[in-house]
C-alpha cells in the first residue's frame, strides 16, 4: 500500500514538473525568439537558420529554469496534498513524516542527475552546434538587407548603398569595405548585378572605379567590368567560442592541469585565445555544484507538512518557506563568487549545499526534540 501511495505522489510531482517546465520554457523561448530576430533582419540569415538556432537554445533555457520549476512543482503539489487533506493518507497508513521528507529528498536526486546531464553535456553540446551552424550558414537574406537609397551595414566591415534596386539588378552602387585600421576600399559603379552561386553572393559590376585608401594616401583604378566576391568577408556572426559552448571534459582537464593556479586572473589554459583559469573554475563550479541546491530546495518544500505551533507563524508559514526557497535559488546563482576569496571561503562555497542539508536535518531533530518517533 505504501508503495502505491508514494508512486502516486511521484507521478503527481513528475506530471506537474513536466507541464510547468514546458509552459515556462516555452514562454521564455518565445520571448528570446523575438530578441533573436536580428539574425534575419541584421545578419542576413534565413528563416531556417533562425528556427534551427533558436530551437537549439531550448536545452539551455530548460536547464536555467529547472531549479525554480522543480521548487515550484514541489511547493504546489505538497501544498495541494496538505490543503485537500490528502496528506492524511500517508499518516493513516503508518508513514512517518521523516519518511515522507526523505522520499522527497531521494526523488530529488534524480532531478539533480538530470541537471548534471544538462550542465555537463547537453547544454554545451547544443550551444556549440548552434554557433557552428550559425557561422557556417550563408547570408541567405542578403538581397533583403540591401535597400534603395539607404546605407546598409550588411556585414561587419561592409557598407552598401544603391540608388535603385530592381530584382537582382542595381544602379548607382557604392560599396565601402574596411580592410584594417585606416585601410579602406571604396567601389563606385554605375550598374551591377547581385549573383548567387554555391550559397555565396557576389557583385558583377560595370563602369566604375575602385579607390584604395590607407595611411600613405589613396589611388584609383577604373574598370569596365569586375567581380566583387562577398564570400571572404567577415559576417556579423560571432566567430569565437564562448565558455558555455565548451565541452566539460576539456574544462575539467584544464582545471586539473593548472589546479594550483585555478583562481588566476591572468593565466589561460593553453594559448592566448583560451579561457582564463578563473573563468573556467567558476564555470565548472556552476555546472557541478549548483545542481546540489535542488535537494536543499526539495527539503525546504517538504517542511509544509510541519505546522508551526505558534499561531502567528501558522498564517505565514508557507509564505515564509517560499521566500526561503527563493533566497536559496539566488544563493545558488551567486555562490560561485565566494571561490574568488581566500581558501576557507572557497571551501564554504563548495560545501554550502551539503551544510544546508545538515542544518535542515538538525532542524528536524530539534523539531522532534531529538526523538524521530514524534515525526
Amino acid at each position: 500500500m505504501n508503495k502505491l501511495i508514494f508512486r502516486k505522489l511521484s507521478f503527481d510531482i513528475l506530471g506537474f514538473f513536466i507541464l510547468s517546465s514546458l509552459a515556462i520554457t516555452s514562454i521564455v523561448w518565445v520571448i528570446q525568439g523575438v530578441n533573436l530576430l536580428d539574425l534575419i533582419t541584421e545578419k542576413g540569415h534565413s528563416i531556417k537558420v533562425y528556427f534551427f538556432y533558436s530551437t537549439l537554445n531550448i536545452p539551455k533555457i530548460f536547464s536555467k529554469l529547472l531549479i525554480f520549476t522543480y521548487f515550484l512543482t514541489l511547493f504546489v503539489i505538497i501544498n495541494k496534498y496538505e490543503e485537500n487533506n490528502e496528506i492524511l493518507v500517508f499518516w493513516t497508513n503508518g508513514i512517518k513524516k521523516i519518511s515522507f521528507i526523505n522520499f522527497i529528498g531521494i526523488f530529488s536526486i534524480f532531478i539533480v542527475l538530470l541537471q548534471l546531464l544538462l550542465n555537463l553535456y547537453l547544454v554545451p553540446h547544443t550551444q556549440d552546434i548552434a554557433q557552428q551552424y550559425l557561422k557556417s550558414s550563408s547570408m541567405d537574406f542578403l538581397p533583403r538587407l540591401i535597400e534603395e537609397k539607404k546605407f546598409s551595414n550588411v556585414s561587419k566591415n561592409l557598407t552598401i548603398f544603391v540608388e535603385k534596386y530592381d530584382d537582382e539588378t542595381l544602379e548607382g552602387i557604392y560599396i565601402k569595405e574596411k580592410l584594417g585600421n585606416d585601410n579602406y576600399k571604396i567601389i563606385v559603379s554605375n550598374k551591377g548585378n547581385l549573383i548567387q552561386s554555391n550559397n555565396n553572393y557576389s557583385f558583377k559590376l560595370f563602369n566604375g572605379r575602385i579607390t584604395n585608401i590607407n595611411e600613405g594616401g589613396s589611388y584609383n583604378i577604373g574598370f569596365k567590368e569586375t567581380d566583387y566576391k562577398l564570400s571572404e568577408l567577415n559576417s556579423k556572426t560571432r566567430k569565437t567560442k564562448k565558455l558555455s559552448e565548451t565541452k566539460s571534459i576539456y574544462l575539467i582537464e584544464c582545471l586539473k592541469k593548472f589546479l594550483e593556479n585555478r583562481k588566476a586572473t591572468n593565466l589561460r589554459c593553453g594559448t592566448k585565445s583560451d579561457f582564463l583559469l578563473k573563468d573556467i573554475y567558476e564555470e565548472i563550479f556552476k555546472r557541478i555544484i549548483n545542481p546540489i541546491y535542488i535537494i536543499v530546495l526539495s527539503l525546504i518544500s517538504s517542511l509544509i507538512i510541519l505546522k508551526s505551533k505558534i499561531t502567528f507563524f501558522q498564517n505565514y508559514f508557507k509564505f515564509f518557506l517560499f521566500i526561503i526557497g527563493f533566497v536559496i535559488i539566488l544563493m545558488s546563482e551567486l555562490a560561485y563568487k565566494l571561490i574568488e576569496y581566500p581558501f576557507y571561503f572557497e571551501i564554504i562555497s563548495i560545501t554550502l549545499p551539503l551544510l544546508a542539508i545538515l542544518v535542515f536535518y538538525l532542524f528536524i531533530l530539534i523539531k522532534s526534540k531529538f526523538n524521530l518517533e514524534y515525526l
